[in-house]
């Protein structure tokens, strides 16, 4: 791809992904170790994120998105590629350089029962940051900053006091969100968020996430399964597929306008709360299981499994490319009103012949 997918604006990116990729080696034996394989986490992945900005990671379980998000966080070291943070390659950090970026960068994780250590009380938790980063070295004034992070999280201060058994799943990922803001990022990888949280839960926490983008001017990457809750938190969504991206535009323009056949399946897929509004659609799941990344199919990843899959699709791997202004897909065989013909007389279309839309 020539450029980094990105929205259509004149502010400069404050995160930028090239070419990144996150193979882990197979090997055979505790001390030769010798290579049978490599496991294609993530095989190529570009885009950009605006500062304020929400860009939503989508894809089924094993796609990607949480690697892409660990090697963000340089948890991981990437086989190649670049991550650029405003302008500064941080894949060549190390020592003390490494240690400033990660008050910059943050993440929240996924499960809220085994993210904070139990044996440490919550206002431990939050302080722990702002004591290694030595942000605040006076243990009263520590104390006192835990106690605003916790109010504006939505608890209350004395639950510094209580150790994480004592609170609810989602009383432990608003502590989990106070961490993250302790030492005062620019942008946080949210790593499956609300995904273990009830529904009632989500809505709270994504009103708490979104209000928090803006009132301190936070950018998020926010990796989900959940469309309906990326839908209403993402300015855009980059839909991945066995570690790449198949498409990427901003969020209405995706969830009523999606161009690559796996998008479309996915939205089709998620059920609408009318029962004859979904007996109508006809839904049909995609064939076949997804290829496994040790041996990725040649040409598009996604050809075995599409309904719109030409002998071409077999041998040429598909680039990123802007179809429309911020509208990027990586299929060639896109080509919007003969697409659109062509998948509404697919296995995955609607027997009325229209593209399935999902609601808000």
């Amino acid at each position: 791809m020539n450029a980094v997918a990105t929205a259509n604006t004149d502010r400069p990116p404050l995160l930028e992904v090239r070419g990144l990729r996150m193979h882990f080696p197979i090997t055979e034996g505790v001390l030769i170790g010798r290579k049978l394989g490599e496991v294609k986490a993530v095989d190529g992945v570009d885009f950009a994120i605006r500062r304020g900005e929400t860009l939503g990671l989508v894809g089924e379980s094993g796609c990607g998105k949480t690697t892409t998000g660990r090697c963000i966080l340089r948890l991981e070291r990437p086989t190649a590629g670049e991550v650029r943070f405003n302008g500064v390659d941080i894949l060549a950090l190390e020592g003390r350089e490494l240690l400033a970026l990660r008050r910059r960068i943050q993440v929240i994780f996924q499960d809220p029962y085994s993210s904070l250590n139990p044996r440490m009380k919550v206002g431990e938790i939050i302080a722990e940051p702002i004591r290694v980063h030595g942000i605040e070295r006076d243990a009263a004034r520590r104390a006192r900053r835990v106690g605003e992070l916790l109010s504006v999280c939505g608890l209350d201060p004395k639950f510094a006091d209580r150790y994480p058994h004592e609170m609810s799943g989602g009383q432990r990922q608003r502590v989990g969100i106070a961490r993250a803001l302790a030492l005062e990022p620019e942008f946080i990888v949210c790593d499956e968020a609300v995904s273990a949280l009830d529904v009632s839960i989500q809505a709270q926490i994504i009103n708490l996430l979104e209000g928090l983008r803006e009132q301190f001017n936070l950018t998020y990457l926010f990796i989900a399964h959940d469309l309906s809750v990326v839908r209403h938190l993402c300015q855009r969504v980059a839909v991945m597929y066995l570690g790449r991206i198949v498409e990427l535009a901003a969020s209405d323009e995706l969830f009523d306008n999606p161009l690559h056949p796996y998008t479309q399946a996915l939205l089709a897929a998620v059920p609408v709360p009318d029962p004859e509004v979904e007996g109508r659609r006809g839904f049909r799941p995609l064939a076949g299981e997804v290829p496994s990344p040790i041996n990725p199919p040649p040409g598009c990843v996604f050809h075995p499994r599409c309904p719109m899959a030409v002998a071409d699709c077999q041998r040429t791997r598909p680039e990123l490319r802007e179809i429309r202004p911020g509208h990027w897909v990586a299929c060639s065989q896109v080509d919007p009103p003969a697409w659109r013909e062509a998948f509404a007389q697919s296995s995955v279309g609607r027997k009325d012949g229209k593209i399935p839309v999902v609601s808000s």
